[in-house]
């Protein structure tokens, strides 16, 4: 540390700003990968802070945290900790889209992630506001803070959330603080602009919590958690878990409701043109649903408790930016909230963001060696999309500085995988959602596989022990002896056999059967094939439902994985950096713009950019050949 001319100078290998969703993954992520490591909040409070929504996980979200929790993340393993209800969502469907969610106590959720951070080595959190880049002949230098004082670091990871130039609105009140009234970030935007980088101004919003005392929960639908609680680390034991749980009820809005919206319209800062910034299409404010679904004469609210020991309950799906007295009124309308007490009011919230596609798929800044950026900045919306963006920036930040290449997870590895793909490769121009249907190879990116397809690159990183590695292989191994043991095992049509398939109302037998085919068969499954196989070993339940999924789904995982070789030839096809796209004869004018802008890392990416067609595609090819017949002569 050094005080030389009244200024404070400090040195680290990596600087992250911001301590939300992503900060802490990144923080997390480049501390124990053995770098010095600081982090910077506007608010100590706000570490880990849940502004919105009380829960971690949902359709694909779940996903992605079992997917960060196989690399190193902490964000499952908190949760694991601190949830208060929690449920396996989409069972009636495949696999392929089971996903958990788990109800947050939300100050419990904070105060954990803040216990784990405070406990790394390495690791320093700083409350402080990041002002000002030091970039020196576009490379990261370090950072000022408001105060003056500079921070050096070898690499840095911008985690800024929705506080940069933030603004809070309903009705005509606007108030310039990030989420819950905290201390905005107004300063490192200017900065940001100064070097180059290119912002957005998005929006998104939150309803109104209310008290718990002035709802009449007789008039909802109680929603109850799972009896048999399944957490989203792999490393936490499932029976350490189980617990009485809180619950969560459900509403609806009616068309009382919606004529008080629709009667409002001209009061709201969302048609009024007073909210600059693009909000996000999958999770629309509730006079957003009201007029883009007008044939609808309901809409879900979700009542969901703030955490256990509150009586602040979150009303989920009704998100709005309306003046308070519309707020009341409204809120009124819906059964069970006639006599409801508003804590908080809802308001939406602007901030500055980037065009992701600044970015290379590393997370790293084209235009500024050593800057990384992930989060809310960086265009996406949730706190899952956040944390696994700001664990991949800080892994690459720490890899950085060693001096080691970036680790990128393709579309067919992960979820993770496909978010940056999307960030870093498509324009947005809302807030990005993670879902299924954006997983080309969904089938094979399962929640349940999350550990036995990332856990060794987790390891390789440094980020997974010795000892949790060799659990994944022996998991792996115990999975294939089963599969082989009951693809080799045949039944007959004994009388115990037939009767028992009899009762299962399932297809008597003819002649002898693997095990394996019974398991195929829509009504059987593994589980309830036990009776019948007695040469049965005994295994944990993640193994069995590996084996029945891998063997009940063996023709479409089969052909997916089919799909993934092709699409990894093309993923191989890499494109030097230094490639001029305008000198390329054939390629149509928008596909040398587009390519020339992103410059793709290769083939893959560039056929996943908009504007860039098969036929430009195909030309690009034949010049990649034509440029290694040169070399090779």
């Amino acid at each position: 540390m050094s005080e030389k001319n009244n200024v404070l100078r400090e040195k680290y290998d990596v600087i992250v700003i911001g301590a939300g969703h992503a900060g802490c993954e990144a923080a997390l992520a480049a501390a124990r990968l053995g770098q010095e490591t600081i982090m910077f909040t506007v608010s100590v409070d706000s570490i880990a802070l849940m502004p919105c929504n009380p829960n971690i996980g949902g359709s694909s979200k779940g996903h992605l945290v079992r997917e960060l929790d196989a690399l190193g993340g902490e964000m499952g393993v908190n949760i694991d900790k601190t949830f208060i209800q929690s449920k396996m969502l989409n069972r009636s469907k495949g696999p392929a889209v089971h996903s958990l969610r788990a109800q947050a106590d939300k100050q419990e959720y904070t105060r954990q992630m803040r216990r784990t951070l405070e406990n790394t080595d390495h690791l320093t959190i700083r409350q402080a506001e990041v002002s000002e880049l030091i970039v020196e002949n576009r490379v990261l230098k370090g950072v000022k803070t408001v105060s003056g004082a500079e921070y050096y670091g070898k690499a840095a990871v911008l985690a800024t959330g929705v506080y940069l130039r933030a603004r809070c609105i309903y009705g005509n009140v606007s108030n310039p603080t990030g989420p819950n009234g905290l201390q905005a970030a107004t300063h490192l935007t200017d900065s940001l602009i100064k070097n180059g980088i290119k912002m957005y101004r998005f929006k998104t919003g939150t309803p109104a919590r209310v008290d718990k005392r002035s709802i009449d929960f007789s008039k909802m639908e109680e929603q109850l958690g799972d009896e048999k609680i399944i957490p989203f680390s792999f490393m936490t034991d499932p029976e350490s878990i189980q617990r009485d749980q809180v619950s969560c009820w459900l509403t609806y809005t009616n068309e009382e409701t919606h004529k008080i919206i629709r009667d409002n319209l001209d009061r709201s800062p969302l048609f009024s043109g007073f909210i600059e910034g693009t909000g996000p299409r999958y999770c629309p404010s509730i006079e957003d649903k009201v007029v883009k679904f007008a044939d609808k004469n309901r809409h879900q609210v979700f009542i969901e408790p703030e955490g256990e020991y509150t009586n602040e309950m979150y009303l989920g799906g009704m998100s709005s930016s309306l003046p308070e007295d519309v707020q009341y009124a409204m809120y009124r309308t819906v059964p069970g909230l006639e006599k409801v007490k508003i804590v908080r009011n809802a308001y939406a919230i602007e901030y500055d963001c980037i065009d992701a596609r600044q970015l290379y798929p590393t997370l790293e800044f084209r235009e500024i060696e050593g800057l990384y950026s992930g989060g809310q900045f960086n265009g996406s919306s949730g706190y899952e999309e956040a944390a696994a963006q700001g664990l991949m920036a800080g892994i690459n930040a720490a890899r950085k500085v060693k001096g080691l290449e970036g680790i990128v997870l393709d579309r067919s590895q992960a979820y993770i995988g496909v978010l940056i793909d999307d960030l870093v490769t498509k324009e947005s121009h809302e807030p990005y959602r993670m879902m299924t249907s954006r997983a080309e190879y969904r089938l094979l990116l399962r929640q349940d596989n999350a550990d036995l397809r990332l856990t060794e690159i987790g390891h390789e990183i440094g980020l997974i022990g010795k000892e949790r590695y060799q659990s994944v292989l022996k998991k792996k191994e115990e999975i294939e002896k089963e599969i082989f043991r009951l693809e080799h095992t045949t039944v007959g049509g004994t009388e115990k056999v037939q009767a028992f398939l009899e009762r299962q109302n399932s297809t008597l037998l003819k002649n002898g059967i693997t095990m394996a085919e019974l398991i195929k068969r829509p009504e059987l499954s593994y589980e309830i094939l036990e009776e019948i196989d007695p040469g049965r070993p005994v295994l944990s339940d993640a193994v069995k439902e590996q084996v029945d999924i891998n063997l009940k789904y063996e023709g479409y995982i089969k052909r997916q994985k089919s799909q993934v070789r092709q699409f990894k030839k093309l993923e191989g096809k890499k494109l030097p950096s230094f490639m001029n796209y305008y000198d390329i004869k054939g390629l149509r004018k928008e596909a040398m713009q587009k390519l020339d802008q992103l410059k793709p890392v290769n083939i893959g990416q560039a056929s996943r950019i908009s504007g860039v067609s098969p036929a430009d595609i195909s030309v690009l090819l034949v010049y990649l050949e034509q440029m290694r017949g040169i070399r090779r002569s």
